[in-house]
């Protein structure tokens, strides 16, 4: 049992979970990604607009749609970097799988931790994502564009 090919496809096995969740959080990574664009075009879209309302209530109205705005960006900054965060760790988990199978390092626990630790931070970020979009669903509701 001691045979290094056997070691590496039973090590590769072991990977193929992780990489999958890696493959997983780049897709969620792109969409966010993709959101942020739209959050910013609008942001530009707005601040162009906002000197040339005349009327002082969507003017208000304008100002608190840019709040809304910059704290959707912020909750996506967010959720991007813990997502990231949590791939950085996936990352590290399939390196000591490997790490510890050949240079024969107990590592089992640190896997572990890191493992759970990736799942935290993508948890969290995907509980920052949802408020993102709950955000977004509120002002696609109330439904605010100002042109004059």
């Amino acid at each position: 049992m001691d045979d290094p090919v056997f070691a590496l496809a039973s090590v590769i096995q072991t990977a193929v979970a992780p990489v999958f969740l890696l493959a997983g959080i780049a897709g969620f990574l792109n969409v966010m990604s993709m959101r942020l664009g739209r959050i910013v075009d609008r942001a530009r879209v707005l601040e162009r607009r906002v000197p040339s309302l005349r009327d002082p209530e969507k003017g208000t109205l304008a100002g608190e749609e840019m709040r809304s705005l910059w704290r959707r960006v912020k909750l996506i900054n967010w959720a991007m970097g813990l997502c990231t965060a949590s791939a950085l760790m996936v990352c590290t988990v399939v390196v000591g799988l490997f790490v510890g199978a050949f240079w024969h390092f107990d590592i089992d626990i640190h896997v572990v931790v890191l493992f759970v630790c990736a799942m935290v931070l993508l948890i969290a970020a995907l509980l920052l994502f949802i408020r993102e979009v709950q955000l977004a669903t509120g002002n696609a509701v109330a439904g605010m564009e100002f042109e004059e």
